[in-house]
Parts: C-alpha cells; sequence; structure tokens
C-alpha cells in the first residue's frame, strides 16, 4: 500500500472514530428528551439539565470537528452531500443551535420567553437532532441522488458545478428509505438509552433516578430492535464496490456481510462493540449499575467506528449516487491531495493530547455526583 492510499485509509479512520464519538456524547440528547419523563418537578428539572449542561459542549465540538475533518480529507463528499441534501444538513444545525441558545439563556433573569420554552427548544434537539443525524449517516449506505461530474475540478474559469442534487426534496427523500428511519429511531433510543446511563453515574438523585427505570426498559429495547432491523437489512442488501485495478464502480450483492468476512478484524470488533453495549444496558436494567455508561458508551464509540469502516474499507462506495453508479464516492476517489492528507496527519498527532484534556476535565466535573443541595452553591454553573 503506498503512502496516499495509506492516508485515505488513516484519514478515514479518523473520521470513522469521530463518528463513535459523537453518538456517543449523543447521550445529551438523549437526557434532553427525557427532561419532564424524569423530573417531575421544576428542581428535579433544574438537576437533569444542569447534569446535561456540563455536557453539551463537548457534543457541539465534536459535531464541528467531525464535519470539519470530512470537509478538508474527503471534500468531495462535503461538496455532494453538504452542497445537496442542504435541507437536511441545515435541519440538523438549526435544532444544534436552538441547544446552544436553550443552554445560554434558560437560566438567565432577563430570559422573556420562559424556562419553559427553552426546555422544549432541549426537547426538539433530542428529537429531531438524533434521529436527522442518524438517517443521514444511513445514506452513507443507502445512497443519494446525485452525479459527479469530475471533469469540471479542470475548469479554471467561473464557479464550475462539480457535484448536482437530482431531486428537489435536497436529500429529505432519504427519509422515505425504511432502513435510514431504523437506523435513526435506533441512534434516538439509544441517545436515551446513554443519557439515562450517565445520569446514573453522575446524579445523586434516587427521586430522579427511580422514575428512570421504565423509560430505560422502553429505549433500551426500542433501540435493540431498531439496531437489529438495520443491520440485518444492511448485511442483505446489496452494495456498491470500485473494480481495484480500473476503479469501475459496479454493485456487489451482499457487498457488506462480504466486507465482514473478508477483513475479519472489522467483523470481530463490531462483535466486542455490540456485546459491550449490550453488557452495560443488562446492568443498567439489572442492578442500576453506575459504571454502565462506560461499557455502553465504549461499545457505542467502537460498533459505530467499525460500521463506518465498512462503509468505506475494501473500495466500498461509502456514498452510493442512485442515479449514476460511476457518481459514487469511494475514500479513493473524493479525498483530497497528498499534501493536504499528509499535513493534517501531522496535525493529528495532538489529538491523543485533546482526547486526555477532555477525559480529565470530565473526571474533574464528575468528581461528585449532582444532587439538589450541590446545585444550590454559588460555585456550581447553572443553566
Amino acid at each position: 500500500m503506498d503512502s496516499y492510499i495509506f492516508l485515505q485509509h488513516y484519514w478515514w479512520l479518523i473520521i470513522s472514530l469521530l463518528a463513535g464519538l459523537l453518538v456517543f456524547l449523543l447521550f445529551v440528547q438523549g437526557g434532553q428528551t427525557l427532561i419532564y419523563t424524569l423530573g417531575k418537578t421544576p428542581r428535579q428539572r433544574d438537576v437533569i439539565i444542569n447534569s446535561l449542561g456540563h455536557k453539551w459542549e463537548l457534543t457541539f465540538t465534536t459535531l464541528v470537528t467531525f464535519g470539519g475533518a470530512f470537509f478538508a480529507s474527503f471534500p468531495l463528499f462535503y461538496s455532494t452531500s453538504f452542497g445537496g441534501a442542504f435541507y437536511v444538513w441545515m435541519a440538523i444545525l438549526f435544532f444544534f443551535v436552538i441547544q446552544a441558545v436553550a443552554y445560554e439563556y434558560r437560566s438567565k433573569p432577563e430570559n422573556f420567553l420562559g424556562a419553559r420554552t427553552y426546555e422544549w427548544f432541549l426537547i426538539l434537539n433530542g428529537l429531531f437532532g438524533t434521529l436527522l443525524l442518524g438517517a443521514a449517516v444511513g445514506t452513507l449506505f443507502t445512497g443519494g441522488a446525485f452525479t459527479v461530474e469530475r471533469g469540471n475540478l479542470a475548469l479554471v474559469s467561473g464557479s464550475p458545478v462539480i457535484s448536482q442534487w437530482q431531486t428537489p426534496w435536497r436529500g429529505l427523500e432519504a427519509l422515505l428509505d425504511l432502513r435510514n428511519v431504523a437506523l435513526g429511531l435506533a441512534v434516538f433510543f439509544l441517545a436515551r438509552t446513554l443519557g439515562i446511563h450517565y445520569l446514573y453515574n453522575n446524579l445523586d438523585a434516587p427521586d430522579i433516578l427511580r422514575n428512570a427505570k421504565r423509560p430505560l426498559w422502553i429505549s433500551s429495547v426500542a433501540f435493540v430492535v431498531c439496531f437489529v432491523g438495520f443491520l440485518v437489512s444492511l448485511l442483505l442488501s446489496s452494495g456498491q464496490q470500485a473494480d481495484p485495478v480500473t476503479g469501475t464502480i459496479r454493485p456487489v450483492e451482499y457487498l457488506y456481510f462480504h466486507n465482514l468476512r473478508e477483513m475479519p478484524f472489522i467483523a470481530v470488533l463490531l462483535a466486542l462493540g455490540i456485546a459491550a453495549v449490550l453488557w452495560g444496558i443488562a446492568s443498567a436494567l439489572l442492578q442500576t449499575d453506575r459504571k454502565a455508561i462506560w461499557f455502553s458508551g465504549t461499545g457505542t464509540v467502537l460498533t459505530v467506528c467499525m460500521l463506518m469502516l465498512l462503509a468505506g474499507y475494501n473500495g466500498t462506495a461509502y456514498y452510493p449516487s442512485l442515479c449514476d453508479p460511476q457518481s459514487s464516492l469511494t475514500i479513493a476517489n473524493s479525498s483530497s491531495s497528498p499534501f493536504t492528507l499528509r499535513t493534517m496527519a501531522i496535525v493529528s498527532v495532538f489529538i491523543p493530547f485533546v482526547v486526555a484534556y477532555i477525559w480529565y476535565v470530565w473526571r474533574t466535573m464528575n468528581k461528585k455526583p449532582l444532587s439538589e443541595a450541590e446545585l444550590e452553591k454559588p460555585e456550581t454553573p447553572k443553566y
């Protein structure tokens, strides 16, 4: 494998890891949808929102980093999806913006809309932010209605159009594919499950946690059903793969199943990730385990990362075109130049230090469980 191919695979791995971290951090969004389910009084809702509020910026930052890394390493995907299916991405952006507004202004004295309005902003972000993100990720397997004219890259005058979307719905048609809907629902219910696991770990509020048992059962079972449905449909579906010699893209039946067979390391790690998620779910359901978030969270990162590798490695078209197979995007035909990838690879050396800092801040903020009494202290940040 030459250095350019290595860099393309390296950066797809980084993108996949960021996707896994992002889905894990959606526990904030999942917890937000439970504000009124778990918080029966205004004070209980304050505790829940402040617990989640200490982590919401990590999710937002990871989302921005994920988008930025995708833009820099695979710009053709960015121009095709973000530029073509922009109704979906603008909707996702909108629901994350209202989350930021809610955490900024909910507890402010000059809040003329009232706390309840901003609480509903958080609920809408948790509901539609997760559903739409899941459906958008689903299109990496199910494809989109676009064409790509790579010859226009050589044009030096005017404003050459490289990618064109072929429907007026600009990505919203993805919601008509049941596989995308299944993945969107799986992400939504997983986020709720992780949100409860996080609250188990972060709160010293027995009254709130007692209210979580029934929602945890519902969300956990619904997640398993939706995820298994998506995974089975994926393994039974066809995909598009580039010929290793000519680069011609052709349909292949049961491609993702074949990918698992041909890349056993992905199959093994995917199985381990799923097992860790199920272990975390079981431990939280059976004994209210405060450490469940670490099993389910680690499993989530590993599972999502392996699914992304399944979508991009082995010459697989990670963004299939439903209009023109030769327009489909692979990591080989959509990446940045060797210089750009090499320069970014040097910068990526600092990623472990950033992760270590996040871990340090997380441990510091979670050193003492949050309770109603702790929330009364002046030094505790209020959201």
